[in-house]
């Protein structure tokens, strides 16, 4: 029996480190950065697409938070995760980039992020017709529907209704399908 615990293991990054050797730190930080591109590049795609408009944007500044990452990466400490310090060097460069963009692009609309009187309004009415559409539900469906859009997890529900959690999962099923029927026959 080994009297080594979990949390004193080496991560894989740790061994691939060991066996570069501190005598390569080229190979060090290429290993590092493959690590990150292949563990998080969906994520630092959608870090991108967040703060561009356009898809040639997003395309140029998904390339430049690599090459803010690539650049960054002799300056890594080891006091965070890879993980942590990727998206936290994307994050600055996707500020600086909205900052020079702001700069180049001079007067730009700012848009006002408050809902205009209109969309509060069709907000209401949608949400009004959802209300009307869950009342016309059978008892059964309508039941586990509002405890489930309470945030009630599925033995909750059950508990609560005195059911299984596979038969809230039915009724939830058959409660949306009634739903969305209802919703298209309402418009």
């Amino acid at each position: 029996m080994s009297t080594r615990s979990q949390s004193t293991r080496p991560s894989a990054l740790a061994v691939r480190e060991a066996a570069v050797g501190p005598a390569d730190p080229g190979a060090l930080q290429a290993s590092r950065y493959a690590q990150i591109l292949r563990d998080h590049a969906p994520g630092l795609r959608r870090v991108a697409s967040r703060y561009a408009h356009s898809e040639a944007e997003r395309e140029d500044l998904a390339q430049d938070l690599a090459l803010a990452i690539w650049c960054a990466l002799p300056k890594f400490r080891g006091e965070a995760s890879l993980r942590t310090f990727a998206f936290r060097i994307a994050h600055n460069r996707a500020i600086t980039y909205l900052r020079k963009r702001r700069a180049t692009d001079g007067e730009r609309e700012v848009l006002d992020p408050t809902p205009s009187p209109q969309h509060i309004l069709e907000d209401r009415s949608d949400r009004q017709r959802l209300m009307d559409a869950i009342e016309t539900l059978p008892l059964n469906l309508r039941q586990v529907l509002i405890l489930s859009l309470e945030g009630m997890s599925y033995t909750s529900v059950g508990r609560v209704v005195g059911i299984t959690e596979k038969n809230v999962s039915v009724r939830l099923t058959r409660a949306r399908k009634a739903l969305r029927a209802r919703l298209r026959g309402m418009q």
